[in-house]
């Protein structure tokens, strides 16, 4: 049997050497203009060749609706092969998946019918019985969008189905081509743009790349639909080279160089300029300098860094002298620096952050979360933010006096709000940042309140999954203030409210099922089960009966209630462990006791001998 597989496997795939094989996938490009479609040929004079037109038979109505045949292309592959269909925009995907199903005929409905269900239902039990309306109706012709809308469970139930074959469709975005592995017979582009910008080359490639995965598939097309209008920049999209891969190292000045340089002399890999400069050369930007840069050296661009750095009180830098004319420059990281470099703080938020901790410390409001929720919503969240001031208005109006009091603390009023929202000119200036990242604060507040996606998502006409990375970001963000505040004795008062907020935020469900998820494998549906079994704690987990847990909560394996036992027990363990080297330390000796040495050497003295 293992020979048989051998010789099947070895038909397949192209040898190269006498040791090595790749599978060899055939890709054929294609370009649609109206109803007629050229094949790609480096060979021919414009780069195309006449392949054949469209025999699909158009109703007046559907020409209306489907002026590019999208109908028509995808009815060649699917169900019985997959097919993928990027669009420009969002909205985009889902208009045309619901296009698409709405002149496909019912035959389709019974293509793995009861699988497609089944998705549905997954769906329903992984937003708690919410389901997006499009995605129920387009599901069951095995037909789906996907973009970065969608939650992560979302996407990873329709990722799961689309690879298994129970759905056979995608219309998607631009992102879905990178770095996600899910591959297409066909593969069709609805236009050569992404948003409003042409395609580059490089994302040409990487979306037509799906087409035709090897070990999937024995071949596999792409087809670009345009119109004639953009036929030119097309022609010359297909015939030109790859882009250049550039070097962005001092292009994302915060993110790039000065992080790097933080980094080095942090770590302490490198602390005098020589030493930084030489590091800097041997960079993928050191290589391609003469490239980059025309009107300043690298050696200027190091020194430049290194004294923004030492300018934010971030760096220090010391004169360190070899001889009488000989020095060198060295450089030593500050309080400053290494808070942020501990907590990973992007450089051109760090004294912004440091300034609000230490407004914060004035008045702190603590009879509410909505407070320290603004001090962990990312900062670059808040610059890409565009409020609904309707929105934000009618938000406002229900915060209590305690909440009415942190927007008068940060500066922002309801009166300002009122004015936005009824579209009427402000005289008085108020920071944008401050605005945005206070609205985003309202929607992680109610999402804590409601631990809700969808309600929130409504509540705030935001997509969910944008909600869902928000989530995500601020209990990241969190993490690093409060990484950023241990290196900081004045922010000690934040470190506790920090630890529980990180917790909410990552868990983002009811504070009781909190302690359950810490447990390996317990999401919050395990966790609910749990808690409503009657396992409220990690000490009920840690001696619960694994049997007696196979037995109260359903869909549980022998193997998942082991782990979670044990997972438990461990998590119990730590704890105690921690609490008594806290009871420890709390009940040692200090060693610098008034009169303590002393009294050691007195002690030490009487147990000399007497010659002594």
């Amino acid at each position: 049997m293992l020979k048989t597989f051998k010789s099947s496997f070895k038909q397949n795939i192209t040898p190269v050497s006498s040791d090595q094989y790749v599978p060899k996938v055939e890709l054929k490009e294609y370009l649609k203009i109206n109803d007629t479609i050229y094949e790609v040929d480096s060979k021919a004079e414009n780069g195309m060749t006449f392949s054949r037109l469209l025999n699909y038979k158009y109703s007046d109505t559907l020409k209306k609706m489907d002026p590019d045949h999208l109908v028509a292309l995808v009815t060649e592959v699917i169900p019985n092969y997959s097919c993928l269909v990027f669009c420009p925009t969002k909205k985009n995907c889902e208009n045309v998946a619901e296009m698409i199903c709405k002149f496909l005929s019912k035959e389709y409905l019974k293509h793995r019918e009861e699988e497609k269900h089944e998705v549905i239902k997954n769906l329903k039990d992984a937003s708690s019985g919410n389901m997006c309306p499009i995605l129920k109706r387009t599901i069951p012709f095995g037909i789906a969008y996907h973009h970065s809308g969608l939650t992560s469970d979302e996407r990873k139930l329709l990722e799961e189905a689309y690879s298994a074959g129970v759905l056979c469709l995608f219309t998607c975005t631009s992102t879905l081509a990178a770095g996600v592995n899910l591959p297409a017979r066909r593969v069709i582009l609805r236009a050569p743009y992404v948003a409003k910008e042409f395609l580059k080359r490089n994302q040409y490639k990487q979306m037509i790349g799906r087409a035709g995965r090897a070990g999937i598939d024995s071949t596999g097309e792409s087809i670009l639909i345009l119109q004639e209008k953009d036929k030119q920049q097309v022609l010359e999209l297909i015939s030109r080279p790859l882009e250049n891969c550039y070097s962005h190292l001092v292009q994302e000045f915060t993110k790039g160089i000065q992080t790097l340089f933080l980094s080095l002399i942090g770590l302490k890999i490198a602390t005098n300029l020589e030493d930084i400069y030489h590091f800097m050369s041997g960079t993928f930007f050191g290589v391609q300098q003469k490239i980059l840069l025309k009107e300043k050296s690298l050696w200027e661009i190091t020194l430049e860094s290194l004294r923004y750095l030492t300018e934010k009180g971030l760096l220090q830098k010391d004169t360190i002298y070899k001889s009488e004319k000989e020095f060198q420059y060295s450089f030593h990281i500050t309080k400053l620096g290494r808070a942020s470099f501990k907590g990973t703080i992007d450089l051109a938020y760090c004294d912004i952050l440091y300034r609000d901790l230490k407004k914060g410390l004035e008045g702190l409001v603590l009879e509410s979360l909505l407070h320290l929720i603004y001090l962990t919503t990312p900062y670059d969240l808040a610059s890409q933010c565009d409020p609904d001031w309707m929105i934000y208005f009618r938000q406002f109006s229900q915060l209590s006096p305690a909440e009415q009091n942190v927007a008068a603390l940060l500066g922002v009023s309801e009166n300002f709000i009122g004015k936005k929202a009824s579209g009427q000119a402000i005289k008085k200036k108020v920071d944008k940042d401050i605005v945005n990242r206070l609205y985003l604060s309202f929607v992680l507040y109610a999402l804590l309140k409601e631990t809700n996606i969808w309600s929130v998502s409504e509540k705030f006409n935001m997509p969910r999954g944008y909600i869902q990375s928000l989530l995500t970001g601020a209990a990241t963000f969190s993490s690093c203030v409060l990484h950023f505040c241990e290196e900081l004795e004045e922010f000690w008062v934040y470190k506790a409210l920090l630890v529980e907020l990180t917790k909410k935020l990552t868990y983002c469900v009811k504070a009781e099922l909190i302690p359950l998820m810490e447990v390996t494998g317990v999401l919050e549906g395990r966790a609910k089960q749990l808690y409503n079994a009657g396992y409220k704690s990690l000490t009920h987990l840690a001696n619960a009966d694994p049997e007696v847990l196979i037995r109260t909560i359903d869909h549980l394996s022998r193997r998942q209630a082991k782990q979670i036992v044990s997972s438990a027990k461990m998590l119990l363990h730590e704890r105690a462990e921690a609490l008594q080297e806290e009871a420890d330390e709390l009940l040692s000796r200090p060693s610098d006791l008034p009169g303590a040495a002393a009294s050691a050497a007195e002690k030490a003295r009487s147990h000399l001998p007497s010659a002594f």
